[in-house]
């Protein structure tokens, strides 16, 4: 049943096609022989639209619980492409430290091949390489301050590909602590009808470090999954438009950007610029992107003609729910792909790094998290973006959310889940509690054991908070306070409810985050505004809770995270200087 959707669509895009070729079914004798002709742009839009979907083909010969040894030998290699490094040097930064100084990730060359646990073998991957063959660096950002680091092993031009692939990319995961979280969901949304994913697969890597101080001798690194990289190669690889429009989303909220984003032509752009918000990782022809945006954020256009006319809606609701159902909340701004190919209109989302999804019951009973809804859960998570914020205040598109929430939650059963929890915990376990891993993992074996137990119940942890998200409040933004004629103001947005209900706020400010003896508790405010008398210099912290008439309640986008790591949902800290100047916290 996968793609049938797309299968009679791109019938229909075909019969249509048809259709125009002459009148009365008569083709244009000027025509070649086997050429379809195009009576306009939007025929052959709409036959490109039918035709974008994912390759069944490309995971056809995927063994989701196998292990693959590879073997790296790295060596210090030229300054021209950054490789005059040391393997010690390349473990020893995070990718912070490059930014902060303004530095290329410093890498080594090296000589990959691919074998099984008694060495490479012959006609696999470098096998007969005596030379370098690839360049390695660090790959993550949070992930790359701990001492284990993952790493993106480049191929050299002319050296082959492993898997017709010529990056790959072997994280550790270690924020993971099952550490198959992101494989998991890649190996779902593969066989998901509208979503896109990449191959993934299981490696044991040893490493032979032949830089200075380095012992010479294959090491032991233990496990790590390789996550196809999301590039030119990988579209074509896929049956897609290699030469289509690429972005790889980096704190974007679907604003316009106008400071950032501008025409590759523009005498003001500047592609770094452009890069803080969306990385550039196809075509350079922005105006397709900047079309969009301008309609996105119009809203004198309703919503409703614009989201089919630019987005894919089998795709985009897929990739919401998908989020939404396995709790993978860190994709409102960054971690998927925007895609585009040539001779169309609509943008699909491919998702990336999937390894925060299905740790409800880690957080709330391992981690301690308070449990339950906040506005970091449900279509709350999505309440900042534009293009989700818009599409989620129409009665009618939330309902085909809630209908692709409910398709999923009949297709990723707790039989299915619990087969593959137990298929890929009985490949890791062995690597995460033996030598290598052990003293990095995060969890002792028996949490472990109680994590996986409760991975097949991530979609009903994870519904019943959609549920609750719907019936709450939203989530809102508030403002830094301002000192003005002796007195403090605190403003914020007015709180939206799906359900049109009277909204009230609580406002509560003390001078310590658990607002233990508060020094002022407003209540039943009608208007999103509080006052207080000025404040003596000092730290301090505010919250504003909003209820709705049937008793649900919704905090500000904010937190706090205490000394103690704890976070703290809605929490706002300042401080009042001693010129009574205010700074947020």
């Amino acid at each position: 049943m996968k793609k049938v959707f797309r299968a009679f669509a791109v019938l229909l895009a075909l019969c249509c096609l048809l259709s125009s070729c002459g009148e009365s079914g008569v083709s244009d004798p000027q025509a070649e022989v086997g050429t379809t002709v195009l009576e306009d742009e939007s025929e052959s839009n709409a036959l490109v639209d039918a035709l974008t979907q994912d390759s069944d083909v490309v995971y056809a010969n995927d063994d989701e619980d196998s292990v693959v040894t590879m073997y790296l030998t790295v060596s210090t290699g030229n300054s021209s492409d950054n490789t005059n490094h040391t393997w010690t040097e390349v473990n020893a930064y995070s990718t912070y430290y490059y930014e902060e100084n303004n530095l290329e990730k410093y890498g080594v060359e090296g000589i990959l091949q691919v074998g099984d646990e008694s060495g490479p073998q012959n006609g696999q991957f470098g096998y007969t390489d005596f030379a370098p063959n690839c360049t390695v660096t660090i790959r993550g950002q949070t992930s790359t301050r701990s001492p284990q680091k993952s790493y993106k092993i480049k191929i050299k031009k002319n050296k082959g590909n492993w898997r017709e692939q010529t990056v790959i990319n072997l994280n550790k995961h270690v924020y993971d602590s099952v550490r198959f979280r992101n494989k998991m969901s890649y190996d779902l949304l593969k066989t998901i009808p509208g979503a896109f994913s990449v191959r993934t697969q299981f490696v044991h890597l040893y490493v032979r470090d032949m830089t200075v101080g380095g012992s010479g001798q294959f090491e032991d690194y233990g496990l790590y999954t390789h996550a196809e990289q999301i590039n030119k190669t990988y579209l074509r690889n896929h049956g897609l438009d290699e030469n289509g429009q690429l972005y790889k989303a980096s704190m974007f909220e679907f604003m316009r950007y106008a400071d950032n984003i501008k025409l590759s032509s523009d005498p003001d752009y500047d592609k770094a610029a452009f890069e803080e918000v969306l990385e550039i990782k196809g075509s350079d022809d922005h105006s397709k992107l900047i079309e969009m945006l301008d309609a996105v954020n119009n809203y004198a256009v309703p919503i409703e003609e614009i989201l089919p006319k630019y987005f894919d809606l089998e795709n985009y609701f897929t990739w919401f729910a998908f989020q939404i159902i396995t709790g993978n909340t860190d994709t409102n701004s960054q971690n998927f792909y925007l895609y585009s190919p040539r001779n169309s209109e609509k943008w699909y989302f491919i998702s990336w790094d999937n390894d925060g999804a299905w740790e409800y019951y880690e957080e709330t009973a391992i981690e301690g998290e308070t449990p339950g809804y906040r506005y970091n859960t449900g279509v709350s998570n999505y309440w900042g973006v534009i293009l989700h914020q818009r599409v989620l205040k129409s009665d009618t598109y939330r309902q085909m959310l809630d209908d692709k929430i409910e398709e999923l939650r009949n297709t990723l059963t707790k039989e299915r889940l619990t087969e593959m929890v137990n298929t890929y915990s009985a490949v890791v376990r062995p690597y995460l509690f033996g030598d290598i891993d052990y003293n990095y993992a995060p969890l002792v074996e028996e949490e472990f054991n109680a994590v996986i137990a409760e991975i097949p119940n991530e979609i009903d942890y994870r519904y019943e908070l959609y549920k609750a998200s719907l019936e709450s409040p939203m989530p809102f933004y508030v403002d830094d306070p301002v000192l003005l004629n002796n007195q403090l103001t605190f403003g914020w947005e007015a709180c939206y409810d799906f359900d049109d209900e009277a909204v009230t706020y609580q406002f509560e400010l003390a001078d310590n985050y658990q607002f233990s003896n508060p020094i002022s508790v407003q209540e039943n405010l009608v208007t999103p505004q509080a006052f207080c008398e000025a404040l003596p210099a000092g730290q301090y912290f505010f919250r504003v809770t909003c209820r709705n008439e049937s008793g649900y309640t919704q905090t500000a986008m904010a937190e706090y995270e205490a000394e103690d790591e704890t976070t703290y949902y809605g929490v706002i800290c300042f401080y009042i200087n001693a010129d009574g100047t205010i700074v947020r916290g």
